[in-house]
């Protein structure tokens, strides 16, 4: 038990207590052991350090190198290459262990290649994340032993009283036991975009977490004022700790493609398996084996046809397609933690996105200004002190529609509120680096009154109107009062001014007179009638109303009497002051539109502001409704999955909401990618399918959670981000297509090329070999590295063959490779086989043609032919149904690719070590007009089959 400090009855106990925000702040801070005025002491606080923990959130240890190296063996298609190394292995000990296992070799490295390239790309997706941290640490102001130090917020306990001014980060939940003109920003917590102002009088009954107005969190800001609190929780116990906690119970999902690529490694396990065991049974049958060495000789054949028809190439190809694709997107600001969600944004069918910070600048702007000749729209969004003013309220359903303020007294009305509500006011507006054109700005102090001073370099000659003035006294905003005034002296006027700023419905009672240009007249009913519903028309359009008066006072005039004096004021007019979409979002909007993908709104603001945005950006029609939390909260699974289908729009939603709604739509079978920026978005980040956090404006308790992190904090890198998918996705299939139907050919050689090895003259030109086959172990080994590794990379990096965002996203049950797929892989196949399989025959005596050469030769020129028709196969493939001569010289890669197989090819048949290695012999130029010939029929096959797709599917408009 801890020792008592001085003055306080109880000590210290480290256990949750009831609702601080209910009871007394000396109680609680009485059962903290702590005395408000003094704080704790040195030796106290080192204390409860060490039994209660670091002030910090429980991270994810660290996952070990082994582990990281063992993950990238977990693809099932790195398994069934494992089998084939211990079978090649097997047969290559069972043939006496002659040479170098070269087929067990080179299949090894790929798998070892493929595991580098995943390590290497997650870690740079690592070291990206890292640098998005900020690389500052957050310190706090405490009392400790009666006197204000700075200490580091992980060095925060339970009874630190911490002193907050203006600029601060709270560094831990605290029950506030005073505070002036305390305005917190909890937008990171809440998703709520304006400052919570604080007071700390007890509440009555407990509250949700955005109302607790005697409570500071963990994680957000002070935008304005001052004031003091105990601390009440830290590290895991605060709010943000809890959603953290929540974050543990939420699983990760497995990513579309990784489904997609497990089912292709069955499928490809399965017959891999079943066109081995057909080829050794149909090979022992139809050559009458007998030996132990013919035996040897089928199962080698078998093995080599295994290893054929295994497209191992493909996961290192995956990963470098992959791996290209990040690297593209994070030349966009799109960081990609894991190489597998890099497809997932292209598969996406809805994108739920967090409103402040995301959609919105989070920089609240002052959009119109009504005084009693009209109304003014000011142009320009955010904290950039750049727009003009324009007449009437353009797209507001003003007069006037956006002409140029042409109207000296509504201009003088409009630089007078802009004026009056930069005078009554205490925020800063600064130019964060010095003075380039382009340069950013920021502001100290309520978000809401440095929008007035944005606004007023919007409309000439209100800036300087105002430099001169000099503040003598004011009274401060509270929630009671709704008001703030300054007491200013002009510059040159005998008088001074009291200028009052505050809610509409609080200043107009005050107020008996009404400035009209430059005149002033008596604020009469249907002018007070005219004003209210100026006020109610900009609530209805979801903008935060301010309303700004006036009166002259004596300059004598003590600051004690200024309350006094906040009546007989003469109404100078309201603002429309609101959170405003950032301007790229609407075409972002539209673009996911176009490409089929829905657009949702999920935010802890108040319905009718989100339902503004939404609309203003295209995400619903006018009118349409938003469902709150309370409402879903209220609804069955069943009701749940029927809201989301229809609404778009969700407001004032907890995180469980959140959760809620992205389960909803992946119940329904959408692929779910849910953005956001705050504390309150990291559960549901988590969950979906792919989670995009926002790197500047982000927390790390989100980032951690999400698999993508934006480095912009901009919507239009999503939809970026979603082509890049979809091309990755269009690439994956151009590869598989070619590697699967390349391979198929070589399957269908081996294969009727046994069966049918005395219709083509083969048995006839054995020479004395017991088991004749068309290919060579050797060569067909040759073929899979020439041709299955350097086109398919090419083809990997392929630019957009189509516009990929004209269609809408596939659905999370079709399979990349599709019914139609295996349809072009096996014909494909067949077209090789066969020209293959004739180009021996042509050259063979006997067969089907008569020709002259022996069975080297015959077997070289069909070995060429096979090797040059999977080369014609690359350009086939780019497209399913496009002409291979649409935009057929864009990827230099593919045809540098296509170039080097072909010298290749020409040195194993030419060159003689070669020869030797691999049992080919010399071709002359017929043979290779031939063999030209006969492969290029591929190319023809999948241009007439095409061709006659798109006769059947013409394109509509």
């Amino acid at each position: 038990m801890a020792t008592p400090q001085p003055g306080i009855p109880s000590s210290y106990v480290p256990l949750p207590a009831p609702d601080p925000s209910v009871r007394a702040a000396d109680d609680v801070a009485r059962d903290l052991g702590v005395d408000p005025a003094t704080g704790l002491t040195a030796a106290e606080a080192a204390r409860r350090l060490a039994a209660d923990g670091p002030n910090e959130l429980r991270s994810r240890p660290p996952v070990p190198l082994w582990r990281k190296v063992l993950d990238q063996f977990q693809d099932p298609l790195v398994a069934l290459l494992l089998v084939a190394v211990a079978i090649s292995l097997a047969v290559w000990w069972v043939e006496d262990a002659h040479g170098v296992p070269v087929d067990a070799v080179v299949i090894a490295a790929i798998v070892v290649l493929n595991a580098v390239l995943g390590l290497v790309q997650e870690s740079k997706a690592e070291s990206a994340v890292a640098a998005l941290r900020s690389m500052t640490e957050a310190m706090s102001t405490v009392l400790r032993d009666g006197r204000r130090v700075t200490v580091r917020s992980a060095e925060l306990v339970r009874g630190d009283v911490l002193v907050l001014a203006e600029g601060d980060a709270v560094g831990a939940d605290a029950r506030l036991l005073s505070a002036t003109t305390l305005r917190v920003q909890e937008s990171s917590l809440t998703g709520e975009s304006e400052a919570v102002l604080k007071d700390a009088a007890v509440l009555a009954a407990p509250a949700p977490l955005g109302d607790r107005f005697d409570m500071v969190f963990k994680g957000t800001a002070v935008a304005q004022g001052v004031g003091r609190a105990v601390v009440v929780a830290t590290g895991m116990d605060t709010q943000m700790g809890a959603i953290a906690r929540l974050l543990d119970s939420t699983e990760e999902e497995v990513t579309p493609l990784q489904r997609e690529i497990a089912h292709v490694s069955r499928v490809l396990g399965l017959t891999v398996i079943g066109i081995a065991v057909v080829v050794m049974v149909l090979a022992a049958v139809v050559n009458d084996v007998s030996t132990p060495a013919d035996l040897v000789t089928v199962l080698l054949l078998g093995v080599s046809l295994a290893v054929a028809a295994v497209p191992e190439g493909l996961p290192a190809i995956l990963s470098v397609v992959l791996a290209v694709g990040v690297q593209a997107m994070a030349r966009r600001n799109a960081v990609v933690k894991k190489l597998h969600s890099a497809e997932t944004l292209g598969s996406a069918s809805v994108i739920a996105s967090d409103k402040t910070g995301t959609l919105t600048k989070n920089e609240m702007t002052v959009q119109r200004v009504v005084t009693a000749s009209g109304e003014v729209t000011l142009t320009g969004v955010g904290y950039r002190p750049e727009g003009e003013a324009l007449l009437g309220g353009a797209g507001g359903g003003g007069a006037g529609g956006g002409a140029p303020l042409d109207d000296e007294r509504l201009a003088r009305e409009a630089s007078m509120v802009l004026g009056g509500g930069s005078l009554a006011n205490d925020a800063q507006l600064t130019r964060t680096d010095g003075d380039q054109a382009d340069g950013g700005w920021t502001v100290q102090g309520d978000p809401t009154e440095a929008a007035f001073l944005v606004a007023a370099h919007k409309l000439a000659g209100t800036v300087d109107r105002v430099s001169g003035f000099e503040r003598r006294g004011e009274v401060p905003f509270t929630s009671e009062r709704k008001l703030m005034s300054a007491l200013v002296d002009p510059p040159g006027e005998g008088a001074w001014a009291l200028v009052t700023k505050g809610a509409p419905d609080v200043l107009l009672p005050r107020c008996t007179d009404l400035q009209v240009g430059d005149d002033v007249v008596p604020l009469d009913d249907d002018r007070r009638a005219a004003a209210l519903a100026d006020v109610e028309r900009l609530s209805r359009q979801a903008y935060r109303t301010l309303g700004v008066a006036y009166r002259r006072v004596p300059e004598d005039l003590g600051t004690e009497a200024l309350e006094e004096h906040e009546s007989d004021l003469v109404y100078l007019g309201v603002v429309g002051i609101i959170d405003p979409p950032r301007p790229e979002v609407a075409d972002a909007v539209a673009e996911a539109h176009r490409a089929g993908i829905r657009i949702m709104m999920i935010t802890g603001d108040h319905p009718i502001t989100a339902t503004r945005i939404a609309s203003d950006l295209g995400i619903v029609e006018p009118g349409a409704r938003a469902v709150t939390g309370t409402e879903l909260d209220r609804l069955d699974a069943a009701r749940l999955r029927e809201t989301t289908r229809t609404v778009s729009v969700y407001a004032r939603v907890a995180p469980q909401n959140k959760l809620q709604i992205v389960d909803a739509l992946q119940a329904d079978g959408h692929v779910v990618a849910m953005t956001g920026d705050g504390v309150n978005d990291a559960p549901a980040l988590k969950t979906a399918d792919i989670g995009v956090a926002m790197g500047v404006t982000g927390t790390e308790v989100t980032k951690e959670s999400a698999k993508m992190i934006l480095g912009d904090d901009n919507f239009a890198t999503i939809v970026a981000a979603v082509r890049q998918g979809r091309i990755i996705f269009d690439n994956i299939k151009k590869f598989l297509r070619y590697l699967l139907s390349s391979n198929m050919g070589e399957v269908c050689t081996v294969l009727f090329g046994v069966v049918f090895a005395g219709l083509l003259g083969l048995e006839g030109a054995s020479g004395g070999e017991a088991v004749v086959v068309p290919l060579l172990a050797t060569q067909i080994l040759w073929i899979n590295l020439v041709t299955d590794s350097g086109p398919a990379l090419a083809m990997g990096v392929d630019p957009e063959t189509d516009d990929v965002m004209a269609r809408p996203p596939r659905g999370p049950h079709e399979r990349i490779i599709d019914a139609r797929m295996w349809r072009g892989v096996l014909s494909i196949g067949l077209v090789m086989g066969m020209a293959t399989l004739l180009t021996i025959d042509i050259f063979l005596p006997g067969g089907l043609v008569e020709g002259g050469d022996d069975l080297t030769v015959a077997r070289t020129a069909g070995f060429t032919t096979l090797v040059l028709a999977q080369l014609f196969n690359v350009l086939n493939s780019r497209s399913e149904t496009t002409s291979a001569f649409h935009r057929m010289f864009v990827n230099r890669w593919l045809w540098g690719a296509i170039v080097l197989g072909v010298l290749l090819q020409v040195a194993v048949v030419q060159v003689p070590f070669l020869q030797v290695a691999f049992g080919t012999a010399s071709l002359d130029l017929a043979h290779w007009a031939v063999a030209v010939g006969m492969a290029s029929s591929v190319l023809w096959f999948d241009e007439l089959r095409k061709l006659l797709w798109r006769v059947r599917h013409p394109v509509r408009g």
